[in-house]
């Protein structure tokens, strides 16, 4: 009745999530690392668990959506439920995924688990942390989501063009919904720890505003109030960036007019609070530890023109 995909690209935390799923549901794990003559890790290889229960295909390397849509395709049953590589089903997770299915009235094209994440205790969480956590409140996400195998052929599958583990699961959501199916949530509960992503996460993760651009282009500019998303930063980060530019393009002149001297200030003044009111909402909530202060300010003076650039090439290949 139910197929289990995992897309990984060879994570260690694999072997935790399949040994958490149980022997009672068949499992197909796509390998999208980019080289097809690699293999798994050792730890993680097939034969280190149950051949008859895991199979393993290979997607080629061309992210999460081509690996899941090369998952789904090759199982058989029913359903199809998506987890990702680095979360750990519930105990009695599997059978709590038939009981959340089984009785799903045919109008119902998917069932979406419980996320939570389980942050540390005794200290605030950092920057990472609660992006992290913000999967708890996430709509359809493919962390913990189950789909009618015949409302993905009809949709034709995830959207490829969506390259990153970003936004390709709501595209989808929206697209079953908008044929006339509707999606639920059911009670199973997946568990996803947080990890530490490096200095530069938060950088790597303006990627996603490029993602951003693709979602306003193919579901209008509602689309992240249909999932239940909120507004971003990118007005802020677009006048963040403007001012510091205008600043840095004055002062080049400064010497040439007072006028354009007191312009360019004016501008680099501007640029300066809108940057400390965005690092200060980013260290409030945090522990404010010397190690996440510096962070947090570094980054914030990143982020504001990394974000701008990578939605205005969102836009353009979007266009195209």
């Amino acid at each position: 009745m139910i197929t289990v995909v995992i897309p990984t690209v060879g994570r260690s935390t694999l072997r935790d999530t399949l040994a958490a799923i149980g022997t009672g549901v068949p499992v197909v794990v796509v390998d999208d690392t980019p080289d097809a003559a690699l293999s798994l890790p050792d730890h993680i290889r097939p034969d280190h668990i149950r051949p008859d229960q895991v199979r393993v295909v290979r997607s080629g390397g061309r992210g999460p959506a081509a690996a899941r849509n090369a998952g789904w395709r090759a199982a058989t049953t029913p359903w199809v439920a998506f987890l990702d590589d680095d979360v750990i089903p519930s105990p009695g997770w599997a059978e709590a995924l038939w009981k959340d299915l089984a009785d799903l009235p045919d109008d119902v094209a998917g069932s979406q688990g419980r996320i939570e994440v389980p942050l540390p205790a005794g200290r605030r969480p950092t920057d990472g942390e609660r992006h992290t956590a913000g999967l708890a409140g996430a709509q359809w996400a493919t962390a913990d989501m189950a789909y009618r195998r015949a409302a993905l052929e009809a949709a034709g599958g995830f959207d490829e063009r969506f390259p990153r583990a970003y936004r390709e699961d709501a595209d989808l959501a929206l697209r079953i919904s908008r044929a006339g199916h509707r999606l639920v949530k059911g009670s199973r509960v997946t568990v996803h720890p947080v990890r530490e992503d490096g200095f530069w996460a938060s950088v790597r993760f303006q990627r996603g505003n490029a993602d951003d651009a693709r979602m306003r282009r193919l579901h209008g500019p509602g689309w992240r109030a249909a999932i239940g998303g909120r507004s971003g930063r990118l007005r802020l980060h677009a006048a963040t960036t403007a001012a510091g530019l205008t600043a840095v393009a004055l002062g080049a002149t400064a010497g040439r007019a007072r006028a354009v001297a007191g312009l360019g200030a004016v501008a680099g003044l501007a640029w300066a609070v809108m940057t400390a009111e965005f690092a200060w909402r980013r260290i409030a909530p945090g522990p404010r530890t010397p190690q996440e202060v510096w962070r947090m300010a570094v980054t914030s003076v990143v982020i504001p023109p990394v974000a701008c650039a990578h939605r205005l090439r969102g836009e353009w290949r979007a266009r195209r």
